[in-house]
């Protein structure tokens, strides 16, 4: 009898995933680029008040990591209600743990416990955008010594465990930095992607966007309107190599980018931002840009930080606010209630949302850990 409930149920499990449906075109809908990238998930409200101008626009985007080490199911799963509430679009980048001086190596595992993990969550919308690491291309994010290969492989097993899980992932490459030069560990991004194409002839066939690290380089301080493969047009030189390699169109997402208030002030920060996203941002190939970063405190990125040390936003934030536009992204059927999405947008304090157990998640861990199990072994 056991045995035949399992089979019942596994039927039936197959078919809600054969009808979910698969990712959508980003860029085919109503969009509200702006964005911000967010160290923490408790910084979502902060965030959503700028990036949808309060009551501007909605469905703006936080780009967020979630370390090997942070798989707390609760706290995740309020995030993504909050998401909702707020109505912001999450991009989840999958990071390992700090050791040392270094970024430990991922491996197979960490992508199937990040599979697992994430494809349980009840997501805001329709596309689960999952970055895979980041900036890969330098030593210190991949165990002490970046290599394409290796890379190439890891993200290729990411494509293939994700997306067995949920056509709904829309995987998206590790960041490069758009300045690192090869030698020491450290490898030109233009010879990285050569390496990993050669390694994985199909990858960038096999991705659904780019992700790209547009820095105003060097020093994170140069004019908006200067051209370079390490500049804040960075994404553009990237598309044109990456045409070497794939005919696929690619919507651009810049996860990180920001000025240094080293030797800028904020009122020069606030006209660059202002130029950038005006004549260079307003690429039709971008999807979103989420600056780096919300909120450093004092951190060894406070020269980046959009809030200052009264925890306030600095000028170059309201860009982001008065720029805001009215999103419509593709919703889960079953996950986003109607009368929400025709509701006018409201930003409120936030209250996470009760959690309502999902009746087969133990057939669906029962389900992943079987899979899991003869991916290993394979």
């Amino acid at each position: 009898m056991r045995i035949l409930l399992f089979f019942i149920g596994a039927t039936f499990f197959f078919s809600l995933a054969g009808s979910i449906l698969a990712i959508y075109d980003p860029l085919s809908v109503s969009n509200n680029k702006m964005g911000i990238h967010i160290l923490f998930p408790s910084e979502l409200h902060t965030a959503a008040q700028m990036i949808n101008g309060v009551d501007k626009g909605s469905w703006g985007y936080v780009t967020v990591p979630i370390q090997s080490t942070d798989r707390n199911r609760k706290k995740w799963q309020d995030f993504f209600n909050q998401c909702v509430m707020e109505r912001v679009i999450p991009i989840i980048r999958v990071a390992t743990t700090p050791k040392a001086s270094n970024w430990e190596e991922p491996n197979n595992l960490d992508l199937l416990d990040f599979a697992n993990f994430l494809n349980d969550l009840n997501w805001p919308v329709q596309n689960r955008y999952v970055i895979v690491f980041n900036e890969v291309n330098r030593p210190d994010e991949y165990g002490g010594k970046a290599s394409p290969e290796k890379y190439a492989d890891i993200l290729n097993s990411a494509i293939d465990i994700f997306k067995s899980r949920s056509s709904d992932f829309f995987i998206l490459p590790a960041g490069l930095d758009n300045a690192a030069i090869t030698g020491n560990g450290a490898i030109h991004r233009s010879t990285y992607l050569r390496r990993m194409h050669d390694r994985q002839p199909n990858i960038f066939n096999k991705i659904d966007g780019w992700t790209s690290h547009a820095y105003p380089n060097p020093d994170f301080s140069v004019r908006p309107d200067l051209s370079g493969s390490n500049k804040i047009d960075s994404f553009r030189y990237d598309l044109t190599l990456l045409r070497r390699f794939t005919t696929k169109k690619l919507p651009v997402f810049i996860t990180e980018t920001g000025w240094s208030n080293r030797f800028l002030s904020d009122s020069q920060i606030s006209h660059y931002y202002q130029y950038a996203f005006s004549k260079v941002w307003s690429d039709p190939n971008i999807v979103t840009v989420t600056p780096f970063l919300l909120n450093a405190q004092d951190g060894p990125f406070k020269q980046f930080s959009f809030l200052n040390n009264n925890q306030k936003p600095k000028e170059f934030a309201f860009n982001l606010s008065v720029l805001a536009q009215i999103g419509q992204p593709i919703f889960p059927a079953s996950s986003v209630p109607s009368q929400l999405i025709e509701q006018p947008v409201v930003i409120q304090e936030y209250a996470p949302a009760s959690y309502q157990p999902d009746p087969y998640s133990e057939l669906k861990t029962f389900y992943n850990n079987l899979k899991s199990l003869f991916s290993v072994i394979e």
